[in-house]
């Protein structure tokens, strides 16, 4: 089906947390460091006190009372404007409140800053050298000493480096808050992919219970990761709103979002892979390397896919970290498997080259059913089925295994494989389902819909488990005072809240019938009574559920549900598939077009295949950008964003985007659920963009191992 909340977003009628007006609302504006490191020495805030309309400006020398918060690693560690500390360029280091968002960018303007700076740590590339490392994994056959032996062993051995660029997120809706207070309590409209994440950090920096906040979210405008946790902008406008007594709103401008909010971090990975001649993997070596933000402790794992993927007898992976004065380093989409996957599955291709075996056939080769790291069978797998019909979708067969020999005219064209996998699980998620007597059906819960189809699985499961038309569901996403449900990440919002709806379906269900047995008003009091496709049911006699509510003067049966987490530990999980492209490149100019994509996946029960299929394309179109376009600039001198503007930083847009054709196995996984389904938000984008720089190598004979793949490096 189409997105249940299509029409609202299309028409307007959606509120997305910008869009709240309570009364009495004054604005906040961000005032940000344009210095990367160093102290503040002062601030004269003088002049813009006395600018219209201008209500307060905090700063470090002013602030609000803020408490350092718990904090996963993926964001500040410290609340902001509590000390002089500059630690990146764009830091929040006050805000200016006015009666208009004008007047408060304005003052803000008017607001100067002396600091004492210090030469930012602003090189990744000069920061290798030093970097530290965090741990290190070895899986060794028995007798073999180091992964440097196994290498030996080997009949054919690959060594090279892959590095990937700093990128961003540039989700279509800027972050915003609202907040305004009630007494003691306080309502919060925030861009958030998790409700409840917010309320656990604002009860821990404004030191409050956290049953006197309530975090409302039903509407994201995009998010990528970029909206899992709480930025500074969020308690800096809940604080002022209870310093000032009245609403507070912060919208982020689209600058700062680029530097207030996190970024995906730099990687460099050396892959070292050893085969015998027909192509069996003898040893799998990966050392990765991250940026990480002085600010925050957060930095991706990027060589962790080379334990997961491909069955090797000898496996050694190493993680180091490369700490920075940048802007916090955060969870982009597929966080370690996308940059992760570029490297391994690029090497995977220069084996392939230098066996000459064709590069499906290597991969088909060492599938492996069983975790290469852990020896645990997987709980459901049929990746090999993947490259098959891909393979025969897309026409691989017509692939050229001598690069730079097919043209059509001035392209030179090729064509380029990989596997996209990510991790599967199950949380502990609570749903309550409440039939109602007009009836419909409310399945509410905590979880966030990014754009990526949950209210549309909350609604189709609802509706299958009772009966009902899907139009008479309605979901209620990302309020605080739901039961709580999964955060929307880690590809897990429907594999977790799926299997809690159905559970309070059903109880919904046995709810209502105890109702319909027990109400002595009720036509069917006393008797054995079911309840199947909308209905109680008796004998042979049927009644709606509304219309039975609406006689007993009852409006809502309802019940909530708890489903736990995956209790089996025995397998590995995760979802598979197999992405194929053609490339063409310009013999004159060197301009590199995507021109064909075919993915074939394998990620259990597809619960609504026309938003899955969109979450697929989704990660695509992002395995493109990071293929060609994308490229976060640090300026090594100033730590500063050069291209931090919509202008300058080059996301895919319709024209670079070619007909996307995907193709699911729906092969449900009932070790993870009854439900079967496992997680997909991320899958797409694994693999995709060294799918991409495969295809260059076929189409040019050119191996780009720096991303992105840009026209002056195939000149």
């Amino acid at each position: 089906m189409d997105r249940e909340d299509g029409p609202v977003k299309v028409t307007g009628a959606a509120t997305y947390a910008a869009d709240h007006h309570p009364d009495g609302l004054a604005y906040g504006y961000l005032l940000t460091s344009t210095v990367a490191r160093g102290t503040i020495l002062a601030m004269d805030t003088a002049q813009a006190e006395k600018a219209p309309g201008v209500i307060a400006i905090y700063t470090p020398f002013h602030p609000l009372e803020l408490r350092p918060y718990a904090k996963e690693e993926n964001g500040e560690l410290t609340p902001p404007i509590q000390n002089t500390d500059v630690r990146y360029y764009g830091q929040a280091i006050g805000l200016v409140v006015a009666e208009t968002f004008e007047q408060a960018r304005d003052a803000a303007a008017l607001v100067s800053t002396r600091c004492d700076a210090e030469r930012p740590r602003a090189s990744f590339t000069d920061g290798l050298p030093s970097a530290v490392g965090t741990s290190v994994v070895d899986v060794l056959a028995d007798g073999v000493s180091s992964i440097d032996e196994a290498l030996d062993a080997g009949d054919v051995t690959v060594t090279a480096t892959y590095t990937t660029p700093a990128e961003t997120h540039v989700a279509m809706e800027p972050h915003a808050t609202v907040a305004f207070w009630t007494g003691d309590q306080v309502t919060v409209h925030t861009a958030t992919q998790g409700v409840r994440l917010v309320v656990d950090r604002l009860s821990e920096t404004l030191a409050m219970d956290p049953a006197r906040f309530r975090v409302i979210n039903p509407y994201v405008g995009g998010g990528f990761g970029n909206k899992w946790d709480m930025w500074p902008h969020t308690p800096l406008t809940v604080a002022a709103a209870r310093a000032l007594g009245r609403p507070v709103k912060t919208v982020l401008t689209r600058e700062q979002v680029f530097t207030v909010v996190g970024h995906r971090p730099l990687t460099a990975q050396t892959v070292s892979l050893s085969a015998a001649r027909d192509g069996t993997l003898v040893a799998v070596k990966n050392d990765g390397v991250s940026s990480k933000s002085a600010s925050n402790g957060f930095h991706e794992q990027p060589a962790n896919l080379s334990l997961a993927l491909y069955g090797s007898a000898n496996l050694h992976v190493s993680r180091k970290a490369v700490t920075l004065d940048v802007p916090a380093t955060t969870i982009m989409r597929a966080p370690g498997e996308s940059n992760g996957s570029f490297a391994l599955e690029s090497a995977l291709d220069e084996l392939a080259g230098e066996l000459g075996m064709d590069p499906v056939d290597l991969r088909r080769k060492n599938d492996t059913p069983v975790h290469p790291a852990t020896g645990l069978p997987w709980s459901s797998k049929h990746l090999a089925e993947c490259y098959t019909v891909g393979a025969e979708r897309f026409g691989w067969s017509r692939r050229s295994p001598r690069p730079g020999t097919v043209t059509d005219g001035d392209w030179l064209v090729g064509l380029g494989m990989a596997t996209a996998t990510y991790g599967a699980g199950r949380g502990q998620a609570s749903i309550n389902v409440r039939l109602r007597d007009d009836g419909r059906a409310v399945v509410s819960g905590t979880a966030a819909d990014l754009g990526t189809g949950q209210s549309t699985v909350f609604a189709v499961l609802a509706a299958d488990r009772l009966g009902i038309p899907v139009g008479r569901v309605v979901p209620e996403l990302g309020d605080s005072a739901t039961p709580p449900a999964a955060n929307a990440g880690g590809s897990g919002s429907t594999s977790t809240n799926g299997p809690a709806v159905q559970l309070a379906a059903d109880a919904a269900k046995e709810a209502l019938v105890k109702l319909a047995t027990e109400h002595e008003k009720s036509p069917f009091h006393g008797q054995e009574v079911t309840f199947s496709a909308g209905e109680v049911r008796s004998g042979g006699d049927g009644m709606p559920f509304g219309e039975l509510l609406t006689s007993l003067g009852v409006a809502a049966v309802e019940a909530t549900a708890t489903s736990p987490r995956n209790p089996v530990r025995d397998h590995a999980f995760r979802s598979f598939g197999a992405h194929f492209c053609e490339v063409r490149v310009n013999r004159w100019t060197g301009e590199p077009r995507v021109t064909r994509w075919s993915c074939v996946v394998d990620a259990g029960t597809i619960v609504n295949a026309t938003t899955a299929r969109s979450q697929i394309v989704g990660g695509v179109v992002m395995g493109i950008g990071q293929a060609l376009l994308e490229d976060l600039r640090i300026e090594p001198e100033t730590g500063r964003f050069g291209n931090a503007t919509m202008a300058d930083y080059l996301v895919p847009i319709n024209a670079d985007i070619p007909p996307i054709d995907v193709e699911f196995l729906n092969y449900p996984d009932t070790l993870l659920s009854d439900l079967g389904a496992r997680g997909i938000g991320e899958l797409g984008n694994v693999g995709a963009a060294a799918a991409v720089a495969n295809a260059v190598h076929n189409a040019t004979g050119k191996r780009i191992r720096d991303l992105p793949i840009t026209l002056d490096k195939l000149l």
